[in-house]
């Protein structure tokens, strides 16, 4: 596989220096990908970071996630106003474990196949290093004017920022570059992957490798990823979309993915996922064709949940969506955990209902009338069982008096009644 051309027709390349498609078409190569390990987890931002290392393994090539503890206590300064709060040792630690832990579900660290992934930490060479002999060995090799010439320094020195910017985030690209450096000697990395903004941060350090080891070390990157609608990707009103199930659920997840723009689609569904050119194509003719049924949207919310969660977990978040457009039943909605129940419905009206007077048996009329204001009148919830209008986790109510016990307890708590086709009321038992 042509790992650039891979990456091409997917439109993950930004820029990319000149000989690197050739270097990577002549032999196996060794590339990195450096990873802020400011929390522990990865979210969807990163994402597109770790699908460039994936092609790259299935190119045939050594992929490096570079968690960056050294750089991660500094802050880079790229595409921020502001310096960011800085981390100690132990935090840096846990969160590269809880990292690497979501990479081995994309790359193959363990297999003893010639290029399997490498971790590394920067913090693990940089802790030793004095100050002194950083700025004897390194940086006596790049100028001040090659440094202030990068876009990252310049935004921040233009006044676009008030705070300015300290030594502490102008020797960002020092280091980074060192850490090219130091992968170029200890493991023959020739190619460092990043985003847009780490373009010039990345080239610091293919400059450095060409004055210290008279090397030849190249770079490319892929463009920041935006929404059609010129919306932030990857943020929701309640913020990022993270991979660990304890920030975002599964449900929520696959939610994301399931809701994106048709545009966007099209355009994630080759980013985000391994399928084949061929795959998409036939994908996209469905999509024009019969655009309701969504059929982009669908395979790209299947493809990245299963990758990043499960195929059960992906299911239990299928199943949970059809809740709501009526396609499910009692048994459904039994066999979710609590956690999606709730978010499936979040922000319908709920009534507390007496757990006792639920064991002693209720009939419905009373329930959905005195106990929970699902119905204004029992006239009118006469009318609408008659109807046939009328469901109790998510089964028809034959009969207007019929009892409801403690045994309609969905995770002994809960009870979904439903008035007509879309309107739901959560009644919870205390």
């Amino acid at each position: 596989m042509n790992f650039v051309e891979e990456l091409r027709w997917r439109g993950m390349i930004q820029d990319v220096m000149p000989g690197t498609e050739e270097q990577l078409l002549k032999e196996q190569t060794s590339g990195y990908l450096g990873i802020d390990p400011t929390a522990d987890s990865l979210h969807i931002g990163h994402l597109v970071g770790v699908m460039m290392l994936k092609h790259f393994q299935r190119a045939g090539h050594t992929p490096i996630a570079l968690v960056g503890g050294a750089t991660g206590m500094i802050g880079d300064p790229s595409m921020k106003s502001a310096e960011r709060k800085l981390l100690d040792e132990e935090t840096l630690r846990h969160n590269q474990e809880a990292i690497k832990t979501q990479l081995a579900k994309f790359l193959d660290f363990e297999s003893d196949i010639p290029n399997r992934a490498l971790l590394v930490n920067n913090y693990d060479w940089m802790k030793d290093y004095t100050f002194l002999t950083f700025i004897r060995d390194i940086g006596k090799h790049i100028t001040v004017n090659y440094m202030m010439a990068k876009d990252s320094v310049k935004k921040r020195l233009s006044g676009e920022s008030s705070e300015g910017m300290s030594f502490t985030e102008f020797s960002y690209q020092l280091m980074q570059g060192y850490d090219f450096l130091h992968l170029y000697r200890e493991k023959g990395c020739r190619l460092q992957l990043g985003g847009s903004d780490q373009w010039g941060n990345i080239t610091t350090g293919t400059e450095l490798i060409r004055r210290v080891e008279g090397g030849e070390a190249y770079a490319l990157v892929c463009p920041l990823i935006t929404k059609a609608d010129g919306g932030k990707f990857g943020k929701t009103e309640t913020g990022n979309v993270w991979l660990d199930r304890r920030y975002t659920s599964p449900y929520k997840f696959y939610q994301f993915w399931l809701n994106v723009s048709d545009a966007d689609a099209e355009k994630y569904i080759k980013i985000f996922t391994s399928l084949t050119k061929e795959e998409i194509e036939s994908l996209v003719a469905q999509q024009q064709s019969a655009p309701h049924l969504r059929p982009l949207q669908k395979k790209l919310a299947e493809e990245i949940t299963v990758m990043v969660h499960s195929r059960e977990d992906y299911d239990m978040a299928v199943n949970a969506s059809q809740i709501l457009f009526g396609k499910s039943t009692s048994q459904t909605l039994r066999a979710i955990d609590e956690e999606t129940f709730l978010q499936v419905f979040e922000g319908v009206p709920q009534f507390t209902i007496s757990k006792d007077k639920l064991s002693a048996g209720v009939k419905a009329v009373d329930l959905l009338t005195d106990d929970a204001a699902v119905f204004p009148s029992k006239g009118e919830m006469r009318k609408t069982v008659q109807a046939g209008g009328v469901m109790i986790n998510k089964e028809k109510l034959e009969s207007f008096d019929e009892v409801i016990a403690a045994s309609h307890l969905i995770g002994n708590k809960y009870i979904l009644a439903q008035r007509g086709k879309k309107n739901y009321f959560l009644l919870i038992a205390e």
